[in-house]
């Protein structure tokens, strides 16, 4: 439950503050180890996918990042500042993954064809800073309101209001009002981690 802390439960939850989890990673908790990378995983695997590396380059680029973040766990002094190291060695990693393909002369897939510049990568940083506090905030949403996010916003295509009451278990005409107080919530959870 998001209220509870690790003295109270030994099953880490995503909703936990990266305080919590690293404490809890530091003490031994696996739990706490999966919390914490289920929480990051989408962030850390979308900066390689927009700097334009393949699948398989990602995954490896993710690996290489958590395992670059399970040994220098005992190292991070601000656990609230996790979101932005990830970002910063991942973009990191990529731009070294960039170097060397192109040292060894590229023509595979692994390979990028070109370079990013530092105004992109820097753009990409922000981006997936803003992904990130997005979808922390909507971890800290009901599970109604996550359910509703998910399905109006994250489904491809959308799904139409019939289903998504019939998911929810609410009439199509409450769909409205019930996705304007999720969406409130949303901006206000946005809002006090400082993103306007």
């Amino acid at each position: 439950m998001p209220g509870e802390t690790p003295s109270t439960s030994s099953a880490a939850d995503v909703s936990w503050t990266d305080s919590q989890l690293v404490t809890e990673c530091l003490s031994g908790n696996e739990c706490a180890w999966t919390a914490l990378i289920d929480k990051y995983k989408n962030l850390i695997f979308s900066i390689p996918i927009r700097r334009g590396f393949s699948r398989s380059d990602a995954t490896d680029i993710f690996q290489e990042v958590a395992a670059q973040l399970l040994s220098e766990l005992t190292r991070i002094r601000k656990p609230e500042a996790l979101a932005a190291w990830l970002i910063q060695v991942t973009s990191n990693r990529c731009t070294r993954w960039q170097t060397l393909a192109s040292r060894e002369g590229g023509g595979t897939d692994e390979v990028l064809a070109s370079s990013i510049n530092r105004e992109t990568a820097e753009n990409l940083v922000l981006e997936a800073e803003r992904e990130q506090a997005l979808r922390s905030a909507v971890q800290l949403a009901t599970p109604q309101c996550r359910q509703l996010i998910r399905m109006l916003f994250f489904e491809n295509p959308p799904l139409p209001y019939q289903e998504v009451a019939a998911g929810l278990g609410i009439v199509t005409g409450s769909i409205g009002f019930v996705r304007r107080k999720c969406l409130d919530r949303l901006r206000s959870h946005l809002e006090e981690a400082g993103f306007r």
